[in-house]
């Protein structure tokens, strides 16, 4: 127990900490209890607290419809090839980076690719569809070095996923190479040296240095990435895709947000989204065990 002069020197760090905890109450705890709605046969008239309740209906119409099978295998698809993507690439750029010995240059190209990590993709996407529409740039070097149809990118489902994992890749990796590239810096450079001595080659001052001593970062961030799996990226998608691909596009986030704002089925909705948060919320503390057990990295 504190003392109370001990309570006297800290009670200004609890005042700062006072409108962060109110503005946690009021928009991320506070609308959790809207969630009763996933149990309940909304009617618009009666509100949320005076709609009779339904059970587990919305649930068992979940767990019944051809379209749940069809979004769980589709945002776990995704989640888990963008993690992959995302780690390897990162991972790849950053130690070609590393190599690299003129500092100006170094810092400027991690400048560069660290850049599209602050755009929108309300604003990325706009760019993209202006890129790969049928009279874009793409089409129109395809035009020029050949004479081939226009490709229809946003309509077929293949081109359509190689875009997601693509543009997604260009948006994040710079982030997690940063990671990386400071996992770097922290290798005792005389092992290098040692192995320099020895008469070792870069290949193998890779393979037996550089990614043995950066492996608890790579399984670090591999791990903790598990936490958003059911995600799949809602901005990306939902300003990329259209209802051509909804069979291979279409996520978690996005049916959410299809049936409760544009069907108005606002309690099945709700069923969707809190069954989401229960699953995705097994798979955090997964993650945070996983990460203690195998990246020595502890959150509580």
């Amino acid at each position: 127990m504190l003392k109370p002069t001990r309570n006297k020197e800290v009670i200004h760090y609890h005042i700062m900490l006072f409108p962060v905890i109110l503005f946690l109450v009021i928009f991320s705890i506070y609308p959790t209890l809207g969630s009763i709605m996933a149990f309940k046969s909304f009617d618009p008239t009666k509100g949320i607290w005076g709609s009779p309740w339904a059970g587990l209906e919305n649930f068992r119409s979940l767990f019944e419809i051809p379209d749940f099978k069809r979004i769980t295998v589709n945002t776990i698809t995704i989640s888990v090839v963008k993690i992959i993507l995302n780690v390897s690439c990162a991972l790849a750029f950053a130690l070609l980076l590393n190599e690299t010995r003129v500092r100006w240059f170094k810092r400027s190209v991690q400048t560069v690719v660290y850049l599209p990590f602050f755009l929108s993709w309300v604003i990325m996407a706009g760019i993209f569809k202006d890129f790969f529409s049928v009279e874009g740039l793409i089409n129109g070097l395809i035009g020029q070095l050949s004479d081939n149809e226009p490709i229809l990118f946003f309509t077929s489902k293949s081109w359509f996923m190689i875009i997601i994992y693509l543009t997604d890749v260009w948006k994040g990796f710079g982030f997690n190479a940063i990671v990386f590239l400071a996992a770097l810096t922290s290798i005792n450079p005389s092992l290098y040296e040692a192995a320099e001595v020895d008469g070792a080659s870069r290949w193998r001052k890779l393979t037996h240095i550089t990614l043995p001593s950066i492996r608890p970062t790579i399984i670090l961030i591999l791990i903790l990435s598990l936490q958003g799996i059911l995600s799949g990226g809602f901005d990306q998608i939902f300003n990329l895709y259209n209802p051509l691909v909804y069979s291979v596009s279409d996520i978690y986030d996005t049916y959410i947000y299809r049936m409760g704002f544009q069907n108005n089925q606002y309690e099945f909705a709700t069923a969707v989204g809190l069954f989401r948060s229960a699953v995705a919320f097994i798979f955090i503390f997964l993650s945070q065990w996983l990460a203690e057990k195998y990246g020595d990295y502890k959150v509580f």
